[in-house]
């Protein structure tokens, strides 16, 4: 497990890169909630995506999964394991079980992988 040292100066581009090697997503963005609840998905985010289509959400105290619900029966095992690889590597986190390095190093460390 990593941490990135605060106060290094990363920026947007390689924030994103980390986190979709740590995550394993492929695209990333941020976005805010509407004082009704409402959440907007990038126009980028919802290429595939139409109105009215139906979505399942995950929640656990950190984090919010959203998943097209055509495509959660299908890959629901495998949902399942990343959900507790996540949760496992959150709680190594937490008890302080990583490897800390500076942003470059990590980037470095990536590369060889």
């Amino acid at each position: 497990m990593f941490k990135i040292n605060s106060g290094i100066g990363l920026n947007n581009e390689r924030f994103k890169y980390v986190v979709r090697y740590v995550l394993h997503m492929a695209d990333i963005a941020v976005t805010s909630m509407s004082s009704k609840g409402q959440i907007v998905i990038p126009a980028d985010m919802r290429k595939d995506l139409r109105e009215g289509e139906s979505f399942v959400i995950m929640r656990n105290k950190t984090q919010i999964i959203l998943k097209k619900a055509s495509t959660f029966r299908k890959q629901l095992i495998e949902d399942l394991e990343f959900a507790r690889r996540t949760e496992e590597a959150w709680r190594e986190y937490d008890k302080g079980k990583f490897k800390s390095m500076h942003a470059d190093e990590f980037l470095a460390e990536l590369k060889k992988a």
